[in-house]
C-alpha cells in the first residue's frame, strides 16, 4: 500500500509543478506557487544533456519576511517518477572533471528572461555555493538563505539519469527548520 500511496503523492506535485510553472523563455522556468520562489535555469543543461553531471542554475526568494534556509540534502529533483538527490561534494570533485567548462559557457548564455521575471525583486549576492568552482567566486556550502529581498542563487548539479531531449523533470527544495516550506518548479529540457 506504501508504494501506491507514494506513486499518488508524487503524480500531485508533478502535476501541480507542471501546471503553476511558468516557461520564461531561454530555457529558464519559473514558480511562485509556494512560500520558497524558484526560478530554474536549464540552459546549460538543454546544452549538455550527455553530461555525466548536469547543473542547473537556481534562484530562490522568499515571499514572506523570515529567514527561510535550503540545505542540500532538502533539494530533490523528480525524473520519471523517481526522486534523485544531489551528490555529495566530495564524490562530484572526484567523478567531475567539467565545471570550469560549465561555468565559463553558463557565463556566456543570454539571461534577458530572468532580468524581466518577478526574479528581479530580490538581489542574489553569490558568495556561498552548492557547487563552487575552485578559485572563481563563491565558497563552498551545505545550506543557502533567503530573507526580505535577499535571495539564494547556486548551482544545482544531478547525476544525469539518462536525460533526453523533451525529458520533463520538476526540482523540490524545502526549508531546513520547516519542512512545510517548500518550492518547486517543473522543467522541460528542450531548446526551442
Amino acid at each position: 500500500m506504501k508504494p501506491i500511496k507514494l506513486v499518488l503523492a508524487v503524480m500531485l506535485v508533478l502535476g501541480a509543478a507542471y501546471a503553476q510553472t511558468v516557461d520564461l523563455g531561454q530555457n529558464l522556468f519559473f514558480n511562485n506557487e509556494n512560500e520558497i520562489v524558484v526560478c530554474i535555469d536549464a540552459a546549460l543543461a538543454v546544452r549538455k544533456l550527455d553530461s555525466p553531471y548536469v547543473m542547473f542554475m537556481v534562484f530562490m526568494g522568499s515571499k514572506s519576511q523570515g529567514s527561510i534556509s535550503v540545505h542540500r540534502d532538502d533539494v530533490v529533483m523528480v525524473y520519471k517518477g523517481q526522486e534523485y538527490k544531489m551528490p555529495s561534494m566530495e564524490e562530484w570533485r572526484k567523478e567531475y572533471r567539467g565545471a570550469n567548462h560549465d561555468y565559463d559557457l553558463y557565463q556566456r548564455l543570454g539571461k534577458e528572461s530572468l532580468a524581466q521575471s518577478q526574479m528581479r525583486f530580490w538581489q542574489y549576492p553569490w558568495d556561498y555555493d552548492f557547487f563552487p568552482v575552485l578559485g572563481r567566486g563563491s565558497l563552498p556550502s551545505d545550506q543557502v538563505s533567503m530573507s526580505g529581498n535577499l535571495g539564494a542563487r547556486t548551482k544545482f548539479y544531478f547525476k544525469n539519469p539518462g536525460f533526453q531531449k523533451g525529458d520533463e523533470l520538476v526540482i523540490k527544495v524545502k526549508d531546513h527548520k520547516n519542512p512545510e516550506i517548500i518550492g518547486y518548479c517543473a522543467v522541460v529540457l528542450e531548446s526551442k
